[in-house]
């Protein structure tokens, strides 16, 4: 079923490769549906064996971040594990990553009472002085909504409480919030996790500086907190927030692609590549 499940990506990947303005319409779909739904329903059919071998990697190296010893044992297994499947020419190739170190870090809520926030620092960056930052907190739902009220902004913790419309767009308030809160005067930021829903869970991944624009700490908060900090703010009550990040980034570090090949029986010269994240 490995074969079957990686053929089918293979040959859908070949479906839809071309693009619209090069076939003519329906051209494509209409001569290739029968056996893609073929494909297509054998692949759903175990469905299963793909959700045990991604909860297989995350229960047994758990966070993967570049640069990690967790990330190079997860390689080694998925090597192994693309032999045991029957892949040809599997094999590691070296290559250099970025290594990020999270550290220590918290988020609290100071006022207007105490509490305890999840929180999670965003890839690359930086740490907050050992005490921390304590700030009041200004929320805003855009970077518009920023820049017409960036007076307010110096020396603020600036929160941006975007509510879910997709990946894409939100996901910018995580890639390039730190930028435009610091253009603003702010002292840190946070993101509200992007995604549709929450069990106060915060949402992670990269972030991004600009070299002519001070750097800042960044975060992500969960949701339900991002909009509890809002209804506060709107009640008029001030909010203060302690944030303490220990993250450090490191000289890059050896990490490994993996590779490995299904040959075609009809075309085994032709190439479609595909790859995914392990990290």
């Amino acid at each position: 079923m490995p074969r079957l499940r990686s053929a089918a990506l293979l040959v859908l990947g070949t479906l839809f490769a071309l693009p619209a303005s090069a076939q003519a319409p329906d051209a494509i779909p209409a001569r290739y549906r029968e056996v893609a739904n073929r494909i297509i329903a054998a692949a759903q059919a175990d469905s299963m064996g793909a959700w045990h071998r991604i909860a297989e990697l995350s229960d047994r190296f758990g966070h993967r971040l570049s640069g990690s010893a967790a990330l190079e044992e997860a390689i080694d297994w998925t090597a192994a594990t693309m032999t045991r499947d029957g892949l040809s020419n599997v094999h590691k190739e070296r290559v250099m990553v970025p290594h990020w170190v999270r550290g220590e870090e918290s988020l609290e809520l100071v006022a207007p009472r105490r509490q305890r926030l999840p929180m999670l620092g965003l890839g690359g960056s930086i740490g907050t002085p050992a005490e921390g930052i304590t700030a009041e907190v200004m929320v805003v739902a855009s970077f518009d909504e920023l820049k017409a009220r960036a007076s307010e902004a110096k020396g603020k913790i600036v929160l941006y409480d975007a509510e879910w419309r997709d990946y894409g767009y939100n996901g910018a308030f995580r890639r390039v919030g730190a930028i435009e809160a610091a253009k603003a005067g702010a002292v840190a930021s946070l993101a509200r996790s992007a995604g549709p829903y929450s069990m106060r869970t915060p949402h992670t991944g990269s972030m991004s500086y600009d070299s002519t624009v001070t750097r800042i700490p960044h975060a992500s908060v969960t949701a339900e907190d991002a909009m509890m900090m809002r209804r506060m703010i709107n009640r008029g009550d001030t909010v203060r927030v302690t944030l303490r990040m220990g993250a450090t980034t490191r000289p890059d570090a050896q990490s490994h692609n993996v590779m490995g090949e299904l040959r075609g029986s009809a075309k085994p010269d032709e190439v479609v590549v595909m790859g995914g994240h392990i990290d």
